[in-house]
């Protein structure tokens, strides 16, 4: 177990900024930072990190807490391999035995056990490559006429595995994996007879990192020209590595593209690497696939700008034409990089200088829709049925731009290139998008659209005018809710400041309410624990949560704890002013208690109302009605209080 002392070490030294920035690209908004939503595909910013508090809540998913909590989410950690995670992050010692019994290695969950054998495979496949024979004499043979010095070998974990049926295998087995856990993680090809074989025998080895670095896949090219074996074999998708949500070297490659805001795309592991030797670090590789929507939202976490590098040839700019309409819809600019013919990144890359190689990057970049219309326009020719299939095909392309000014502007340039008139383009990408919209919405056809739907679980309350709740929250039960939150809202805020001279805000707020039963259960949980701590002297805050509480708890309280609102600064300098809550923390706690109070008597006398209905004897319905007067004139106190007419 990690000790306590240096858990608190490690939480000491947390910089959420700095730990959730290693994952998203954030942006200043007012003293918070904002970002698109790491956990959700959504266009609008609803990510919220709060450096003051040390904590973050993402609105789109409901997801929040602490730094820990954060790299758990977004990376499937355990809390144990988070800390791990986080102390080498902060170069804070931590004494274990990293080669662990069987029986040791048990306690561990399957996917924490999955990333240690994932890591010392790639141990031992560095091993090879630097001490062994055929690691030297093959593979980092391999590597240098690359022309891959030390360094980027170091930076990639470039490995080799020998030649062998069994030698991984058997070395695993020997420190206490099993059989099992090697073919969860794809290192071995178990037959149908039990037996089993190394996946990876005889082939250089370029692991695949997630975004926190850690080994979750592995990519082999064989050196021989055997041809009855693949040039590449790959890792299988497994419980840590999924494919379609991976873009190799982008934690190599995240820091250089959040600095220079925009991401070169090659496709294969070379590329990548060769780049980086080159002194081109924000390059990622599609590792030959076609693009997916989760591997785009990965890169708008870092830039909306990418850059793609095609071959010269033209079956590779075919190819990768067919992917780059899914890179428009997603949202991202798009830039296209044409190589001389014969070339592809690598070979480019290992001829030119850096300087030479930046330069002619520079120079020879082109916005997409522009270098496609070029294309096909030259594909065309003078041959109409051609050239307006090719047209159409523009405009296709168009038609996935999400944004409206980015369209008008794209379909003007193709009007003035193609000499066309700008209307007949517009009227085709109506059509295209009408019909793109029946295809991805079927439930709406035959649908009254001037009758609207239920509204979406997590609308905002619609508040009438005249009226004292919002519709949503009209039942006593949602009321009481409503009120229970913001009277924890209130507690985690402002705990210690003052209500009134010698009375802070959690004096008050228990002596009024630590006799109240909360409905909800988190709201309780929170509430009793502000309650427990005070009666022994001590005032806790949000991060007694943060460390403490549940999963459920800490997305609550980052909920309730973040703003995602400021006055814009023009109301100060016209002279106008807001006051900050904290300001009228008195008035805010007081309505909060008094209508909590009102509320809840309000649910009560509704209990009793259902009680003096079922009562069996008129002895018991009397009883009953005894107290619904007495709640009755408590409700009517209150409401005078609060300025609200009730009906005696």
């Amino acid at each position: 177990m990690i000790s306590r002392e240096t858990i608190d070490e490690i939480r000491s030294r947390l910089d959420i900024v700095d730990v959730v920035g290693d994952f998203v690209t954030l942006k200043r908004s007012g003293q918070n930072y904002k970002a698109l939503s790491p956990f959700s595909n959504e266009k609008t910013a609803s990510f919220y990190v709060v450096p003051s508090k040390g904590i973050f809540k993402d609105f789109s998913s409901g997801k929040g807490g602490d730094a820990i909590t954060f790299v758990m989410e977004h990376e499937g950690m355990s809390y144990v391999e988070t800390l791990r995670y986080l102390a080498k992050r902060y170069s804070i010692d931590l004494k274990e035995d990293h080669q662990r019994s069987a029986e040791e290695q048990s306690q561990y969950t399957e996917r924490d056990s999955l990333y240690g054998l994932m890591n010392y495979a790639k141990d031992q496949f560095k091993d090879l490559l630097f001490n062994t024979d055929d690691g030297r004499g093959i593979g980092l043979s391999y590597f240098r006429e690359r022309g891959f010095n030390d360094r980027t070998i170091e930076k990639f974990e470039l490995g080799y595995t020998l030649d062998a049926w069994d030698h991984l295998s058997k070395k695993a087995l020997g420190i206490g994996y099993t059989d099992d856990l090697l073919a969860k993680a794809g290192l071995i090809v178990k037959r149908d007879d039990g037996r089993f074989y190394d996946r990876f025998r005889g082939r250089v080895i370029f692991p695949v990192h997630n975004l926190s670095g850690k080994v979750i896949a592995f990519g082999a090219r064989i050196l021989t020209k055997d041809k009855d074996q693949p040039k590449y074999i790959n890792s299988p998708e497994t419980d840590i590595y999924h494919k379609s949500h991976v873009l190799y070297g982008m934690y190599q490659a995240k820091n250089a593209i959040r600095r220079e805001d925009f991401c070169y795309i090659v496709e294969g592991y070379t590329d990548v690497i060769s780049m980086h030797q080159a002194g081109i670090d924000n390059v990622v590789a599609s590792s030959g696939t076609a693009f997916t929507e989760e591997q785009i939202k990965l890169i708008r976490r870092f830039t909306e700008n990418v850059t793609v590098m095609f071959d010269g040839d033209a079956a590779g700019i075919k190819a990768a034409l067919r992917g780059i309409d899914l890179v428009l819809k997603g949202g991202l600019n798009v830039r296209v990089v044409l190589l001389p013919d014969g070339d592809d990144p690598d070979s480019f890359s290992r001829k030119m200088g850096t300087t030479e190689l930046k330069q002619y990057l520079k120079d020879h970049a082109k916005d997409f829709i522009s270098f496609k219309i070029d294309l096909l326009a030259q594909e065309s020719g003078h041959d109409p049925i051609r050239r307006a299939e090719a047209i159409r095909e523009i405009v296709t392309s168009i038609s996935h731009i999400p944004d409206p000014i980015k369209r008008s502007v794209y379909i003007q340039e193709t009007s003035t290139l193609l000499k066309m008139q700008e209307d007949v383009l517009q009227t085709e990408l109506n059509k295209i998008t009408l019909t793109e919209r029946q295809k991805t919405a079927p439930a709406e056809k035959g649908r009254n659209r001037n009758v609207p739907g239920p509204p979406p679980d997590d609308a905002p309350p619609v508040f009438v005018p005249g009226e004292d709740e919002p519709v949503s929250t009209r039942s006593i039960a949602a009321k009481i809710e409503r009120q229970e939150r913001e009277s924890v809202r209130l507690l985690l805020c402002y705990p210690e400041e003052a209500f009134e001279p010698d009375v802070r805000v959690i004096d008050y707020m228990v002596a009024e309410l630590e006799d109240v039963e909360f409905d909800n259960y988190i709201y309780k949980e929170i509430f009793t624990a502000f309650l427990d701590n005070y009666r022994n002297g001590v005032v806790i805050d949000q991060m007694h949560f943060m460390e403490h509480g549940t999963s459920d708890i800490k997305s609550i309280v980052a909920e309730l704890t973040t703003r995602r609102y400021e006055a814009s600064k023009g109301w100060s300098v016209e002279k106008i002013h807001f006051p900050e809550e904290k300001e009228i923390v008195h008035d805010a706690v007081y309505s909060c208690v008094i209508r909590l109070k009102y509320y809840k008597v309000q649910g009560m006398m509704e209990g009793k109302l259902q009680e003096i209905k079922q009562a069996a004897t008129p002895e018991e319905e009397e009883e009953h009605f005894t107290i619904f007067i007495q709640l009755k004139g408590a409700e009517q106190e209150l409401a005078a209080i609060l300025g609200i007419v009730v009906s005696k």
